[in-house]
């Protein structure tokens, strides 16, 4: 996973909170166990992030993440683009695409394509999901022609990179102790992973340049070390303390530098913000 910068860690930071914890068993739940009440977002909701890079203390602005949310008769359909600007390209051009197919009653996924062109690594992920069955058919190579088919038996209650975090975002933290972890997983590159995020608490008055103060959750993901992160680095990850569960700041140690996605704007959201906006 040589290809991250700063723009794809934005993605999979609001996509994933990314953490993972491969060497835990996965539960086996029911099935009927899995349903998540949406009471987090309506149709049309739109944020944005801002994707920042650090190298040797300064911080390079790197390029965005648009995240859209429409309702359909009987499904969530998520779209995300993610790109690095014209400025950033010369030194790594990103184009990312991510959508999501998410059944309306219960929040897991019924489809999922992924579209990477991040310098010259190129990946297409493609996911159809028989929750009922647990198995997921996939399609997963460099480009669509060369995609190779693959039967891969899931878990109840699996998510995929998007679907995960519309779920999270209706978890009631107010039943979850400070430390506790908050479980699930996720079907990622033809592997199952159990994430692991740990809820920290609450934090008043956080600021968010040109958008206001906020009252907030803190999380921390458990990170995948590797080339990309750092054995023992923690990202951290806010999200807005209101119905919205809506993520502000992401910042994530990297193998080298460091990166950071903060909140640029938002609109559609099914709640007032508990904070104050500026």
């Amino acid at each position: 996973m040589k290809y991250y910068n700063g723009v794809y860690i934005i993605i999979l930071a609001c996509v994933l909170y990314f953490c993972t914890g491969a060497d835990e068993a996965i539960s086996d739940i029911p099935n009927n166990d899995c349903k998540i009440e949406n009471t987090a977002f309506v149709s049309g909701e739109k944020i944005v992030y801002k994707a920042y890079y650090n190298w040797q203390f300064v911080w390079i602005p790197a390029g965005e993440a648009v995240f859209h949310l429409v309702e359909k008769n009987d499904s969530y359909e998520v779209t995300v683009y993610g790109k690095t600007y014209k400025s950033y390209d010369p030194f790594f051009r990103v184009r990312d695409y991510f959508h999501s197919v998410i059944d309306k009653k219960t929040l897991y996924p019924k489809s999922f394509v992924r579209i990477v062109e991040e310098g010259n690594y190129r990946k297409f992920d493609s996911l159809s999901f028989n929750q009922n069955s647990r198995f997921a058919i996939s399609f997963n190579g460099r480009t669509r022609e060369t995609a190779k088919r693959k039967y891969i038996t899931v878990p109840a209650c699996t998510h995929d990179l998007l679907s995960v975090l519309y779920s999270m975002r209706n978890i009631n933290v107010n039943a979850y102790k400070e430390g506790e972890h908050i479980p699930t997983k996720i079907l990622f590159d033809e592997n199952i992973y159990p994430i692991k995020v740990r809820y920290e608490g609450k934090q008043k008055n956080f600021e968010i340049k040109d958008l206001g103060t906020f009252n907030t959750i803190k999380v921390i993901p458990d990170l995948v070390t590797g080339n990309v992160f750092k054995d023992g680095n923690k990202m951290q990850v806010w999200v807005t303390d209101d119905g919205n569960k809506l993520p502000l700041l992401i910042e994530s140690p990297l193998s080298v530098g460091s990166a950071k996605a903060v909140l640029k704007s938002y609109s559609g959201l099914r709640h007032k913000v508990q904070g104050f906006e500026k």
